[in-house]
């Protein structure tokens, strides 16, 4: 009897040694089977744990050493096992026969099976909790006296502890796990956040993430895919393999149909592929990968805002991705379209910038341009045939060919188009083609990419930009070099072009104004001028008039000239000779407007009082009439009065008479008429 009991003393002892020295649930009831079997015989150990939200019981763990088919964590519900009533009594249920007992079919079922024929239930609770039961089950009918019950009541006891500590070392454990998974995914979004700050280049940007994604996601290969609006395809911009001996065939598009990319893109939603579903994808990037070892693939849409601009995919050689997974690449899906919409924006304002840097240095060109004068002065028949034409034309946005000399003020006729126009609150862009070196026009009429020849170390707009949506002025329109009049025709009939060193076209709404005091259609006659770009430029042709046919015209002109210059230079000139002014009226002014005004300009400097000083001896000079234009201007003007004597039925004078049509006189029109050879036909 003493060493039954010291037995039984050592065997607690060890039962309480071996609950203090482990802490895993199966490696504490394996370590105790040896120990309860010296203090109870028994052919099965089982534990069910109690799950209160659920009501459920679950066999946790099975120690057995006989033969069974007892399924481990198999559940019930908690009204159909011996647990529920364990715990809500606290004593022991004990079946001496469980062939006789009809409460729990299920389980006693389950346990004939197992060659069970007794059956002892001891309740598992703490003050803290209820946690199931331990059951002990023998071969045997009636196998247990009150005793060794009794015994099995402190050996639950102790389990009961251990259990515990088990249970919450388990959550421990899980949730530290769960606690190290948020790290690394706040982590990665951390990481994802940084770059979306500090990188606006695509590049760079997926340089950044991808090595955490590949730490984060256990994944080895990751790409990122774009929306490619001229092919409707996506296109693949970035790829990183961690380790790959080869590189992916060279076509970067990715169909929309049969790809986890394009389903993706199209569902907005997460796509994940495996297995043999990964193998039926028809893509031949995926039969390499597939070769390559790869056995899981998902893609999920960069979604901002109320549009897609692509996709984000990731490839293991794994055999699936986890729901978290899939959760924390649609979180840094997020962030990526974040910063791709933010970079597309800086894009977009790097060039409004770099066009308003074009546009502020035009401008300041303009101003250092030394206009004296803001408006058209005269009130000539001629001007004012000239001005009617261009109230006419301005309203619309056809293309105006302005013929006239050297100095007649055809770009203030240009001005005076555009801001008559509803392109007035744009831009008004003045080319001069004949000053512009012909190797640099085309750069500076379309712009050019960086790199794109020697000394592009930048970026630059063409004028045709900076005259988007206003007005463009080619002056000495006939200077264009030959070979770059096929790309103006192409811009004034498509309204499309492409900067020098770039594939992309742009687009643009521009009005045209030229002006030339050249022959272009005999440039056109002796092939270097375009006749097709002629015809297109010659829309509504406008004669401007030189000053020679302008003479009531001068006096004004003067008198204008005198009040500019004057305030300018700070002196007071209240007269002008009249000697000086019929000097001026009877000059040819060779040099038109242009060397009116500058002959004022000299006036004033030498005008030390308050009359004006003309220097004499320069309109005494013999300077030869210009030669007229022939051809152009001659052949435009009168094809402009014939058209209007037709319509008119040549009817010369009254309110609806071609002189009245063209702002002349009726003597001033047939004047003009018999120098220009124009009689009734009979």
């Amino acid at each position: 009897m003493a060493d039954s009991l010291r037995t039984r003393y050592d065997a607690l002892l060890e039962v309480s040694e071996k609950i203090a020295s482990h802490q895993s649930l199966p490696a504490l009831f394996r370590a105790l089977t040896p120990c309860l079997a010296r203090l109870v015989p028994f052919a099965g150990l089982g534990l069910m744990l109690y799950d209160a939200e659920r009501r459920v019981t679950k066999l946790y763990l099975l120690e057995s050493s006989i033969p069974h088919r007892i399924a481990v964590e198999h559940e019930f519900p908690a009204d159909q096992t011996p647990t529920a009533v364990v715990l809500r009594t606290r004593q022991p249920l004990y079946f001496p026969d469980i062939e006789l007992d009809t409460r729990f079919p299920v389980v006693m079922e389950m346990l004939l099976q197992g060659g069970v024929r007794s059956y002892c239930v001891l309740p598992l609770f703490t003050d803290r909790r209820q946690l199931g039961s331990l059951a002990f089950g023998s071969s045997e009918k009636a196998a247990y006296s009150d005793e060794e019950i009794g015994i099995m009541g402190q050996v639950a006891r102790q389990v009961a502890v251990a259990v515990e500590n088990a249970l919450n070392f388990e959550a421990a454990t899980a949730l530290r796990e769960e606690l190290a998974r948020e790290r690394d995914r706040l982590r990665l979004l951390l990481q994802v956040n940084n770059a979306v700050v500090a990188q606006l280049e695509t590049r760079p940007l997926f340089e950044a993430l991808s090595g955490a994604l590949r730490k984060a996601l256990d994944v080895e290969y990751t790409s990122l895919t774009l929306w490619d609006a001229e092919s409707r395809q996506l296109r693949r911009h970035v790829l990183d393999w961690d380790g790959a001996d080869q590189v992916l065939p060279e076509d970067p598009l990715v169909p929309l149909e049969g790809t986890p990319p394009g389903e993706a893109f199209a569902t907005r939603r997460p796509v994940v592929r495996k297995g043999r579903d990964l193998e039926r994808t028809p893509y031949p990037v995926m039969s390499y990968l597939i070769g390559q070892g790869f056995r899981c693939m998902c893609a999920v849409p960069l979604i901002c805002g109320d549009r897609v601009a692509g996709t984000l995919n990731v490839a293991s050689r794994r055999e699936d991705m986890t729901g978290d997974e899939v959760a924390l690449l649609v979180q840094v899906a997020g962030q990526i379209a974040i910063a791709l919409d933010n970079a597309a924006a800086y894009r977009r304002i790097e060039d409004l910038n770099a066009r308003l840097a074009e546009e502020k240095l035009y401008l300041k060109d303009e101003i250092r341009a030394n206009y004296f004068f803001e408006e058209i002065v005269g009130r000539s028949a001629a001007l004012t045939a000239v001005l009617r034409q261009v109230e006419t034309v301005a309203p619309s946005d056809s293309t105006v060919l302005i013929f006239g000399e050297t100095g007649t003020g055809k770009e203030l006729i240009a001005r005076a188009i555009h801001n008559l126009s509803s392109r007035r609150e744009k831009t008004f862009v003045k080319v001069n083609c004949a000053a512009i070196p012909t190797g640099l026009l085309e750069s500076e009429m379309f712009g050019h990419e960086r790199g794109a020849f020697t000394g592009a170390i930048a970026q630059r707009i063409g004028r045709f930009e900076l005259a988007d949506r206003g007005t463009l002025f080619l002056d000495e329109v006939g200077d264009i070099p030959w070979e770059l009049q096929p790309k103006l025709l192409r811009v004034l009939q498509e309204r499309e072009f492409e900067r020098l060193g770039s594939s992309r076209t742009v687009r643009v709404d521009v009005r045209l104004v030229a002006a030339t005091n050249g022959d272009l259609l005999r440039m056109v006659e002796d092939r270097q001028f375009r006749a097709d770009l002629y015809y297109r430029l010659n829309v509504f042709p406008v004669v401007v008039p030189p000053l020679r046919e302008r003479v009531e015209d001068i006096p004004l002109l003067v008198s204008y000239f005198v009040q500019q210059c004057a305030a300018r230079m700070k002196k007071e000139i209240r007269t002008i000779p009249s000697e000086a002014m019929e000097h001026m009226v009877r000059y040819p002014w060779p040099g038109n407007i242009r060397e009116l005004q500058n002959v004022i300009e000299r006036a004033v400097i030498l005008s030390a009082g308050p009359a004006l000083k003309i220097p004499l001896e320069v309109l005494r000079t013999k300077t030869p009439r210009p030669d007229r234009l022939a051809g152009s201007l001659e052949d435009a003007e009168r094809q402009h009065i014939l058209q209007v004597l037709n319509d008119t039925n040549w009817v010369l004078s009254g309110t609806k008479g071609a002189a009245a049509r063209l702002g002349l006189k009726r003597p001033t029109l047939q004047f003009r008429m018999k120098k220009l050879g124009i009689a009734r036909p009979r």
